[in-house]
């Protein structure tokens, strides 16, 4: 078993100088422009001092019509690239590896973005009373698909020309690549549609279109769904087999996660009723799959210490991933790989509604995630209903901000720009 001070040289010669990433987050600091800021800047200066040896950042849309939230960053063809190669900068100022996580929210649009919600078929998000928050979306025609596959590819040749050492293609939490996936958001009956492997034919060939459009050592990562914890989705067998046709196409690296908007899994709440562990909620799925995977495995959800850590490697994962643990705690991997047993706490709302609680949980890590750009510490004492209400204002301001870019943006389709 290798420690977590090993080295990974991945498929595409890239080397990892140690075992320890910090996985994705939601950040929501986005700045005018929908571009990354002096916070972002900081908070990943800040990160790349702690250790890790890759740091993945939030997820970075592809299309500027097609947001998760009005705080997310977009790099499509036009955007400056100045503020993103000093987010680059400040990310490997550590030593480690830095990517761009890519991704495009398909579905999971607020009904009041204005902008697209486009998926597989037309199968609304459903979350009880709170489903009216998501728009019907509108099944995606191949000239939409083909503009989708387009995007990733300039976003990924972008992110290499603004410094980043490579990106990963998020495939996972029910976004566009997701839906597609599951059987259940993937009613189609053409070439996208129906088996496996062609539910798998857009993430393969935006994964095919983004290595043709860089450098052949820049890493190219894949985000996916051990599981998507609802009854009839997405499951670990089907994980498996994409894992092996993901390594086919040249990934250097898949990481596993689970769960959607509609099945809050990394929160610990599941659809489909299974009870994870309090800890690496998806090792056993996990550990299924990484031993005998052609590519390296990454495991995130839930990781918090070493020992744990520790197990996720003797499981056969590669690397251990870490994200809410590095809000609360940005040194750890630094002091793990010097031998300390330190542990992040566990931000856990005792509230019934599971939605509302995995809202403020979320709410507070980003509160964390906004004191370290601002250069403070990120703090000890929870304040989750503080959190959400501020973030739900938060998102007001920062939804006019986007509504008043949107309208002045330049967003057609870099097929049409990009020379």
């Amino acid at each position: 078993m290798p420690g977590l001070d090993a080295p990974l040289v991945l498929p595409s010669g890239q080397t990892l100088p140690n075992r320890i990433a910090k996985a994705a987050t939601e950040e929501f600091l986005a700045v005018e422009g929908q571009l990354p800021g002096a916070e972002l800047v900081e908070l990943y200066r800040r990160w790349a001092a702690g250790g890790a040896g890759l740091l993945i950042t939030g997820h970075v849309m592809v299309d500027g019509r097609a947001l998760a939230n009005p705080a997310d960053v977009v790099l499509q063809q036009g955007t400056a690239l100045a503020p993103f190669r000093r987010w680059a900068q400040a990310a490997r100022s550590g030593g480690g590896r830095a990517w761009l996580q890519i991704n495009h929210p398909g579905r999971v649009v607020g009904a009041d973005m204005r902008g697209l919600a486009w998926s597989a078929s037309d199968v609304r998000v459903e979350i009880g009373r709170y489903s009216r928050l998501y728009p019907r979306p509108t099944p995606m025609t191949p000239a939409q698909i083909e503009e989708v596959v387009d995007r990733f590819a300039t976003t990924a040749r972008l992110a290499e020309q603004a410094g980043f050492d490579g990106v990963q293609v998020h495939a996972a939490h029910g976004y566009l690549l997701a839906q597609f996936l599951s059987p259940l958001t993937n009613r189609r009956a053409d070439a996208w549609g129906g088996e496996l492997a062609h539910r798998a034919k857009l993430l393969l060939d935006v994964v095919a279109a983004v290595r043709g459009r860089v450098g052949s050592g820049f890493a190219v990562g894949v985000k996916l769904n051990t599981a998507d914890f609802q009854r009839g989705g997405f499951d670990e067998g089907d994980a498996a087999r994409v894992v092996d046709l993901l390594a086919e196409s040249g990934v250097d690296l898949v990481e596993l996660s689970g769960g959607s908007v509609e099945s809050l899994a990394t929160h610990g709440h599941t659809a489909d009723g299974r009870t994870l562990a309090r800890e690496a909620y998806f090792l056993d799925l996990a550990a299924r799959i990484a031993p005998g995977a052609p590519v390296p495995i990454m495991l995130t959800g839930g990781v918090r210490r070493r020992p744990v850590a520790e197990d996720v490697l003797a499981g056969g994962v590669s690397v251990v991933g870490m994200a809410t643990a590095l809000a609360l705690r940005p040194d750890l991997p630094g002091r793990w790989l010097r031998g300390e047993h330190a542990e992040a706490p566990a931000p856990r709302v005792r509230w019934r509604h599971k939605v509302l609680a995995s809202a403020a949980t979320q709410a507070e890590v980003r509160r964390r995630l906004a004191r370290l750009g601002r250069g403070a510490e990120p703090g000890d004492r929870f304040r989750f209903r503080t959190s959400l209400v501020r973030e739900l204002l938060d998102r007001r301001t920062a939804l006019r901000r986007y509504h008043r870019w949107l309208d002045t943006a330049h967003t057609t389709s870099p097929a049409h720009t990009s020379s």
